[in-house]
């Protein structure tokens, strides 16, 4: 039975003591919301659904997001992307104890967000922090009696992805516009490959190996290491560039990349609209369905998580199928 003792004229402290629990204290400066309080804890531990809320009720979640970035974001591909998404958490949730986050309060940072940016952005920061506080409760004893409030929100509807293709004349164009040897050969290596930024400005020579014509990814954004073919035109690309024994192979790092992408593709340079350095991912993929390769092996070179994500790319196939049929 709870134990409600009155301290002072405005103060209410509550004990409950109950068998195979851990005692539960905590001071109130009403009456109601001590007794509110205690039955529903009690009734928490007899239905045997407890979980002390005392290190949920201590620690803001601006805490939380600061030790996720010290200790679990350098191991993550993602980052430098995930520093600007865990400002923008911290600026929205940081003041919130653990225990006080609702799922509406989620939904409506949703909602105030998706007037700024888009769907997708949105989504990641919604992933993001789920995953905060899914670390917290799992890993660093934080629980959160309701359970994740992230889970019980809906997320935007997905994008569809973009289908922007970088036709040759583009990139030869985009090519002549920048008098970086460096962009040119991550344009070329990006169109040929289908590897992503990261994987890109990641890429260290101890990686390439010129005789077997191949490239080894042992970190991507999948976390599934993964051996790229290398085409005849990637090849001369990069001793075009100069070949060394070791090191990094690119110095620009990835959002470097897609400014300077979008400084040579600018109307006083190559004159180039609508046109983002991630669709040269998507030039590259589609590339090879052309080529006659299969939803498997290009899955395999392109690194796309699941086949779903290739299924827009299906009526390339489609389309040579009619061709051969006549």
């Amino acid at each position: 039975m709870p134990t409600i003792r009155k301290k002072g004229d405005k103060q209410y402290h509550v004990q409950i003591r109950k068998r195979g629990y851990p005692t539960q204290t905590k001071t109130f400066t009403s009456l109601v919301a001590a007794e509110k309080w205690a039955t529903v804890i009690e009734s928490e531990m007899v239905r045997g659904v407890f979980v002390s809320r005392n290190e949920a009720e201590a620690t803001l979640i601006k805490d939380v997001l600061n030790r996720f970035e010290t200790e679990v974001l350098p191991t993550k591909r993602s980052e430098q992307s995930d520093k600007s998404r865990l400002k923008t958490l911290t600026n929205a949730f940081g003041d919130y104890r653990m225990a006080s986050l609702t799922s509406s309060q989620v939904a409506q940072f949703r909602d105030r967000r998706l007037k700024v940016v888009g769907p997708q952005s949105v989504i990641h920061e919604l992933n993001l922090l789920n995953r905060v506080l899914k670390t917290a409760s799992m890993d660093w004893g934080i629980s959160l009696p309701g359970g994740l409030p992230t889970a019980q929100v809906r997320k935007p509807i997905k994008p569809r992805g973009r289908d922007r293709r970088v036709p040759e004349n583009e990139i030869v164009a985009i090519l002549g516009a920048t008098e970086s040897s460096e962009l040119r050969t991550i344009i070329r290596i990006a169109v040929e490959t289908g590897m992503r930024r990261n994987e890109l400005a990641s890429l260290k020579w101890e990686e390439i190996d010129l005789e077997k014509q191949t490239v080894h990814l042992p970190k991507t954004k999948t976390d599934v290491p993964r051996t790229v073919p290398l085409s005849k035109t990637a090849i001369k690309a990069l001793k075009e560039f100069g070949v060394k024994k070791e090191g990094s192979v690119f110095a620009l790092r990835p959002e470097s990349m897609s400014q300077a992408f979008e400084r040579a593709c600018e109307v006083h340079r190559a004159n180039i609209a609508g046109v983002r350095f991630h669709d040269l991912r998507h030039e590259a993929t589609s590339r090879l369905f052309e080529k006659g390769l299969n939803v498997m092996e290009v899955a395999a070179i392109t690194g796309h998580k699941t086949l779903d994500m290739l299924k827009r790319y299906t009526h390339l196939r489609a389309e040579d199928l009619a061709k051969k049929l006549g």
